[in-house]
């Protein structure tokens, strides 16, 4: 087998379970699992119409490329929200339909990377874990960009020396990011291009979280949209992934898309045509429908806010807690030992993994401690003192939780 398996990390939730391992909560607790950023709202009904309706499709071996009526949906959709004009995005050249873009962020690496120039991957640090994973497997050494609070947890581009630039033949941005909701501007998309123009990387741009923000009249930035604007009509060197998963809740439809670099995606589609990936006809014709509807969305993004007002205001009275500009997360911030002992909070030298241990055995529930999604790099190991908490569950559920992790840090 290849050695490069055995570079490999755990996944962030099987270190959770070894952490909840053995521990029996409160049976008088009903559980709420925040740990996992799966949407749980109602996934539209005209989805799963559509699907049942092409489901005769199954009958048929679908093609790498998927329909051209997927892709002219795609294209359309990329049109309107990033402000781009539809003549300008080929739907024939410029679009992939993937099974989900986690199985594509991850190929996307094995198709580019050429392990024999000693190649560097960048990232975010914390990141979602496909990025190094795909990076290891592919040859490539992971080198990651801290993202701080003093970032305003954003990747410092500034930060990278330029023999690491020099090296790179890739890099992986996440904006709305994962797990902070930080949004990169097209400032800093901008900048990113410059570079990538200047050194001959590829920015793969994973814009899952894109469509769960907060302001309806500030959409986050998309990586295409800040190219065209350049003048960058080809989007030479950018590629983006989208997904219905949290756009659409529907996670198990695994449906998304890769658009962008015309040249790049042709190489890429061959690459998969070996892959064998190819979305079932079914999923493609709901997948349609979903790209053609904005209210479901729309509602979806309703949903959140109402729960993400209810979640702060409860705990805002106990600990510094802040609302991110979009995603379902909340990135929390343990409070630290400090001279006053009268810091809001009263938490005192608690670890994230301690924090998450200890709110599962006391309160039944389970969030994901920050140290499980990043790595210690150049001194520092950024998600050390936080927890990800996905705000996915029930409004009512929610505001329980809140109410339970209120009266954990008061008992600290």
């Amino acid at each position: 087998m290849t050695p490069n398996l055995k570079q490999l990390h755990p996944y962030p939730f099987e270190k959770l379970a070894q952490l909840k391992a053995g521990i029996v909560p409160p049976a008088d607790k009903s559980a709420i699992v925040l740990s996992i950023g799966e949407p749980t709202h109602t996934t539209p009904a005209f989805i799963e119409e559509a699907l049942l309706k092409h489901i005769s499709g199954l009958s048929n071996y679908p093609t790498t490329k998927g329909i051209v009526e997927l892709r002219r949906a795609i294209a359309d959709w990329l049109a309107q929200r990033f402000q781009i004009p539809s003549v300008d995005i080929n739907p024939e050249t410029q679009i992939l339909p993937v099974s989900g873009t986690r199985e594509a962020l991850f190929s996307f690496a094995q198709f580019l990377i050429d392990p024999s120039t000693k190649p560097i991957v960048i990232m975010p640090n914390p990141f979602y874990q496909i990025y190094e994973g795909a990076a290891l497997l592919a040859g490539a050494e992971p080198y990651f960009l801290n993202t701080t609070e003093e970032s305003g947890y954003l990747p410092d581009f500034d930060a990278v020396p330029v023999d690491i630039w020099q090296r790179c033949q890739l890099i992986y941005i996440c904006s709305p990011g994962n797990p902070s909701g930080a949004v990169m501007s097209s400032a800093d998309h901008e900048k990113l291009i410059n570079l990538a123009e200047q050194y001959d990387f590829v920015i793969a741009s994973d814009e899952c979280y894109s469509e769960l923000y907060d302001d309806e009249q500030n959409p986050p930035a998309g990586l295409l949209e800040t190219a065209y604007h350049m003048g960058h009509h080809d989007f030479n060197r950018c590629v983006v992934f989208h997904s219905l998963s949290k756009r659409s809740n529907a996670p198990g439809l695994r449906s998304g898309f890769v658009a962008g670099d015309a040249e790049l995606l042709n190489q890429y589609f061959q690459y998969r045509t070996y892959q064998g990936c190819a979305m079932p006809l079914p999923t493609q014709h709901a997948s349609i429908k979903a790209w053609q509807d904005e209210a479901h969305v729309i509602e979806n993004r309703r949903l959140y806010r109402e729960k993400f007002a209810a979640f702060i205001a409860i705990l805002a009275e106990v600990c510094t807690i802040n609302k991110p500009a979009a995603g379902f997360y909340v990135w929390l911030k343990i409070p630290q030992p400090s001279a006053s002992p009268f810091d809001k909070g009263g938490l005192r030298g608690i670890s994230d993994t301690d924090f998450a241990q200890q709110l599962f055995a006391r309160e039944n529930i389970t969030v994901l401690p920050g140290s499980f999604l990043s790595r210690e790099f150049q001194g520092l190991n950024p998600g050390l003192n936080h927890v990800r908490i996905a705000l996915v569950a029930p409004l009512d559920d929610c505001i329980t939780a809140a109410h339970r992790i209120k009266n954990f840090l008061n008992t600290l």
